[in-house]
């Protein structure tokens, strides 16, 4: 029996959502159905409607890349009030812009059914932003909201952060490649203070510097509920890395820390290495590219002599060198739950090799190193 039609890249116009609309309006198999990349646009999109009116068993459509507008955007609202079933949508780059989501936010208000919802790439504003924030203090099924690379400023995401006060059931928040500026980040963690379902925030390339890490930080005090937080490139200094070090000291359900690309350099990596002497849930530190240097290499391996819960530690074109690696080394001779350290790209050679050579045979951590050869990964096991 199919349940999967997979018609990615067929140039699918109006009249092939036709034929399409009406062998699915009444299909009971069919589940997921991939129109990525087509030529559907608004006019096709009314046949697509239909479907989700009357049909009662597609739980995924995918109608990424296909210039919908924001017309195309409020039939499928029209569609989304009725149904029940559909449980994922992707909308992926399809210019939907602030009416469109304004479509869609109301359609949510009213739907049972959608947990995950894609809306990258859509060129939405704060206009939009609001809309949706408004929709999720009434919404109760959405799970995941992916909103990157749209034009969200600090109004909208102040907007999705009061939602996070009110909201229960949103457990993912893509912001990556929005400019939510100084206000837009304190109003987000305004909403984790009180928030006790949302898991996943990504808040990569979002211009973040130290102060908005402070109101990051303060949020992570109280929040019970966060798992991952992602940093990714964005310009927090040691300050910032201060802050957020106070807050892992007193979070106790944050697992995954990605703070790739900042400017902490040594002194940031002192206070995270200070943190991690007394946080014991995370375990997944991402600090590649951060120019914490041999000093700051020494910080966090002295850490590790005495955290027992970290397991992944990315460390990745850090400039450590050889005293690094054998600060590392030393580390690993006590530590016994780490299983993944990257040193990758940072100048090691070796006498800082032999020195982690000498490590492993006490320890069982995949240690991930490019010593003479650029982007040549060497895994040891012992």
């Amino acid at each position: 029996t199919l349940t999967k039609l997979n018609l990615s890249t067929y140039r699918i116009k109006y009249a092939g959502t036709q034929c399409l609309g009406d062998a699915l309006r009444y299909n009971t198999t069919i589940t997921t159905l991939n129109l990525d990349y087509n030529r559907i646009r608004y006019v096709g999109i009314r046949r697509l409607r239909d479907i989700l009116r009357y049909n009662t068993t597609l739980t995924t459509l995918n109608l990424e890349v296909n210039q919908i507008g924001h017309p195309g955007a409020r039939r499928l609202g029209d569609g989304l009030r009725h149904n029940t079933t559909l449980t994922t949508l992707n909308l992926r780059s399809n210019q939907i812009g602030d009416i469109g989501a304004q479509s869609l936010s109301e359609a949510l208000q009213y739907n049972t059914g959608l947990t995950t919802l894609n809306l990258h790439y859509n060129k939405i504003g704060n206009v939009g932003a609001q809309s949706l924030g408004e929709a999720l203090q009434y919404n109760t099924t959405l799970t995941k909201l992916e909103l990157c690379s749209n034009s969200i400023g600090d109004v909208g995401a102040q907007s999705l952060g009061d939602a996070l006060q009110h909201n229960t059931t949103l457990t993912t928040l893509d912001f990556m490649w929005d400019q939510i500026g100084h206000m837009g980040a304190k109003h987000l963690a305004d909403g984790l203070r009180h928030n006790t379902t949302l898991t996943t925030l990504n808040l990569r390339f979002t211009k973040i510097e130290d102060v908005e890490a402070q109101s990051l930080s303060e949020a992570l005090q109280y929040n019970t509920a966060l798992i991952t937080l992602g940093l990714w490139k964005n310009q927090i200094g040691h300050v910032g890395a201060k802050h957020l070090a106070d807050g892992l000291r007193h979070n106790t359900t944050l697992t995954t820390l990605l703070f790739y690309d900042n400017q902490i350099g040594h002194v940031g990596a002192k206070h995270l290495g200070d943190a991690l002497l007394q946080n014991t849930t995370l375990t997944t530190l991402e600090l590649g590219q951060n120019e914490i240097g041999n000093v700051g290499a020494k910080f966090l391996a002295d850490a590790l002599q005495h955290n027992t819960t970290l397991i992944t530690l990315n460390l990745r074109v850090n400039r450590i060198g050889d005293v690094g690696a054998q600060s590392f080394a030393d580390a690993l001779q006590h530590n016994t739950t780490l299983t993944t350290l990257n040193l990758s790209q940072n100048g090691i050679g070796d006498v800082g090799a032999q020195c982690l050579g000498n490590a492993l045979k006490y320890n069982t951590v995949t240690l991930i190193l490019s010593l003479s050869i650029p982007h040549l990964y060497l895994h040891f096991f012992t």
